[in-house]
Formats: C-alpha cells, sequence, structure tokens
C-alpha cells in the first residue's frame, strides 16, 4: 500500500485517507487503483457542492453574469475565486494533466464500484466570507494587491521539478493560491485549513457505511487523523459571522460627520458653504474618477464614478465603484473569448487592462479605493478651511 494512503478505526468503521497533490497525475492514478482494491461504502471527496458542479461543468463559470456580481457585491470574493481557478489550471498545465483529476477519478470510481460519494468540504463561499471578515480593510487591499501583482514575474514556462511535485502533497490549494501572504495574515491558515481539518473530518467519520475512503489534499490528512476522535463544533465552523455591531455604527459616523461639516459650513456663510461643497464634490468625485482611468475605464465609468462618489459616499450601504463597474459591464460587455483568457489574464497586470472582464472587477475596486482616498482628503481640506 502507497505511503501516502493511511488507515485507521473510528468506532465501527475503517476509514482510508488517500493524500493527494491536487494537480498530479500520479495521484489520480493512486485514488483510481485504491477505490478498487478496497471497495468502500462511501467515497468522500474533498470538494463542495459549487466545486462540484464545477467539474462537472467546467466552462459554467465562462458564463458568469458580471452584471449579477456586482449587484450581490461579490467583486472581491469573484476574484479570489477566479486566482484559485487560474492557480490551479496554471500548475496543471505545467504538469500536463487535468485541474482536480483526483477528485474528477474518485467521483468516477465511486459510481463504479456503487459506493456512495459524499462532498465532504466546506462550501467555499462560507470560507472565504469567514477570512474575508476576519480582514482589517487594510489588510483585505493588501490582500488583493498582493495576488494580483505577486505571480507577475513567475516563469510560466519553468519546469517543476520531482521536488516541486512532492511539496504540492504538503499545500492545500486554497493555502497555495494565497502563497507567502498567509505568513502575513494568520487567520488564513486558521479559516483555510484548521477548519476545514474539523468539517472534513466530520463529515468523513459520519459517512455511510463501515468502510469509508476519502480523496484529500495532503495538506489536510494530518488534521483530519487528529480530529476524527473529536468533537467538531459544525455550527460555529460553517457560519458565516455577523458584521460587528461597531463597525455597522462606524459606516454611519462619516456621512453624519459630513453633514453636520455642510451644516455648519453654511451657517457660516453661504460662500463657505459652497466652497466646501465644490472641494468635497472635487476631491472625492475626482479621485474616484482619477482611480477609475488608471483601470482605464470608458469615459462614461469615469464620469460616473465622479458624479456619483460624493453622493454613494454619505449612504453607507451604496458605492460609487458599483455603478461605475455597472456601466463599464454594459458598454464594454465582456465576451465568451474573455471569460476564456481569464487563468491567463490574472496573472499579469497588462491582463488587467486587455481583458474586458478583469477589467470590469478592476474599475469596481479602483473607483472605491479612489472615493475612499478622497473622502479623507477632502475632509480634511473642509477642517482645514473651517477652524484653520
Amino acid at each position: 500500500m502507497s505511503e501516502n494512503v493511511t488507515k485507521i478505526q473510528y468506532e465501527d468503521k475503517e476509514i482510508i485517507l488517500v493524500s493527494t497533490a491536487h494537480v498530479s497525475e500520479t495521484s489520480v492514478t493512486l485514488v483510481k487503483e485504491t477505490i478498487e482494491v478496497e471497495r468502500p461504502d462511501s467515497v468522500c471527496i474533498e470538494l463542495d457542492e459549487a466545486r462540484y458542479k464545477t467539474i462537472q461543468d467546467p466552462k459554467a463559470w465562462e458564463r458568469t453574469d458580471v452584471v449579477q456580481i456586482i449587484r450581490q457585491k461579490k467583486v472581491a470574493f469573484m476574484i479570489v475565486q477566479l486566482f484559485l481557478s487560474a492557480y490551479q489550471k496554471k500548475m496543471a498545465k505545467k504538469l500536463g494533466t487535468k485541474v482536480g483529476g483526483e477528485m474528477i477519478q474518485g467521483i468516477e470510481s465511486a459510481k463504479e464500484i456503487g459506493a456512495e460519494l459524499v462532498l465532504a468540504d466546506r462550501s467555499i463561499q462560507v470560507t472565504f466570507m469567514r477570512l474575508w471578515r476576519s480582514l482589517k480593510l487594510r489588510e483585505k487591499m493588501k490582500l488583493l494587491f498582493a495576488l494580483i501583482l505577486g505571480d507577475e514575474e513567475d516563469d510560466d514556462e519553468a519546469e517543476l521539478t520531482e521536488d516541486d511535485i512532492m511539496a504540492l502533497l504538503d499545500k492545500d490549494m486554497l493555502e497555495s493560491v494565497l502563497g507567502d501572504v498567509k505568513e502575513e495574515f494568520p487567520m488564513i491558515a486558521e479559516v483555510l485549513i484548521f477548519e476545514r481539518d474539523q468539517y472534513l473530518a466530520n463529515k468523513i467519520k459520519n459517512a455511510p457505511g463501515q468502510k469509508v475512503l476519502a480523496v484529500l489534499g495532503g495538506a489536510h490528512v494530518p488534521g483530519v487523523i487528529e480530529e476524527i476522535g473529536k468533537e467538531q463544533d459544525m455550527e460555529r465552523i460553517n457560519t458565516v459571522p455577523q458584521k460587528k455591531s461597531r463597525r455597522k455604527y462606524f459606516a454611519w459616523i462619516i456621512p453624519i460627520i459630513f453633514v453636520g461639516l455642510f451644516v455648519y459650513s453654511f451657517m457660516q456663510g453661504v460662500d463657505t458653504g459652497v466652497h466646501n461643497l465644490a472641494m468635497w464634490w472635487i476631491w472625492n468625485g475626482g479621485l474616484a474618477a482619477l482611480f477609475t482611468l488608471l483601470a482605464l475605464g470608458h469615459p462614461l465609468s469615469i464620469l460616473t464614478a465622479f458624479m456619483l462618489a460624493p453622493i454613494t459616499t454619505v449612504i453607507p450601504f451604496l458605492a460609487s465603484g458599483w455603478f461605475a463597474g455597472l456601466v463599464e459591464s454594459r458598454i464594454r460587455k465582456p465576451t465568451v473569448g474573455d471569460m476564456q483568457n481569464v487563468p491567463e489574464d490574472i496573472f499579469r497586470l497588462k491582463g488587467w487592462y486587455q481583458n474586458r472582464f478583469l477589467k470590469v472587477m478592476a474599475v469596481v475596486m479602483l473607483a472605491n479605493i479612489g472615493s475612499t482616498i478622497g473622502t479623507f482628503v477632502s475632509g480634511g481640506a473642509i477642517l482645514q478651511n473651517l477652524f484653520g
């Protein structure tokens, strides 16, 4: 039996853990042979419902409605998900194999022997939302830019050595795509690895039948072995934490302050009020428009950012980037070709300018960043004008 197959006993069940690298052809063979030999009652795979559907229909994401992404406020979530998908495809291309090949083999082999298929991983959306809510705004921005710029110098033609392939067994794919950034944010490892170890262990030990085989990324096997005999708080680790109440209140503080400043400005005189209102509009709208221009947004997208940034800033549940992105997506509608090229373009700064889908994502993010900077710059100018 391969050293990458571990057998453990849990109560009256025999649990077999197959340790794989997510883009390794050797892992595909190992999964196939182990299932044929062991013939388990259940086969657990490290997928959730969304990723299972993606594997069944790999081109489904190419039909993504960019308008719905913006309206549902899932731009950041989509970007990270695209990085994960693109990273997997790039690694698979280097190895000459198929993305998620070992999971596909697990699905096919389970059907061949009549075993029950269990989707054992936590929802990727819950995982990312728990991660996102654990980071501060500065950390979120740093993480996104690290993803965009971190792979710019990577050599796509570099060959992977045998040591590189074996190293994949020690990394979770969600963890790998974030690279060294995880070392700066301890919560990334907590959410991506340790919590999912608990979730996977719970699903595996509760799978039907007395013999259960689980196909797992190598990074999860030690944690799952440790967690099998423990109790897991599934409600806690499978719930997206609510935004802290103080954050909700803080979202209203800036609008209230600025409304108060404008009222006070006009109390000092109409000229003062108009002057401060103009500064507010120029700085806030101007920087939102400037950052939209940096994304090479369409002139109407730039105009939208300029006109709406000062308004949306005082309405906490709106953002100028959403509107600028919607305009961009209507005028420069992403094509099927754009969607197909995302895996290659997402790792190149130039690709973000050439790919219409990525450009819409960039317009949303940069317009919001410009508006945020403009809010603080204009606020300082108004305070200086009023109180010297």
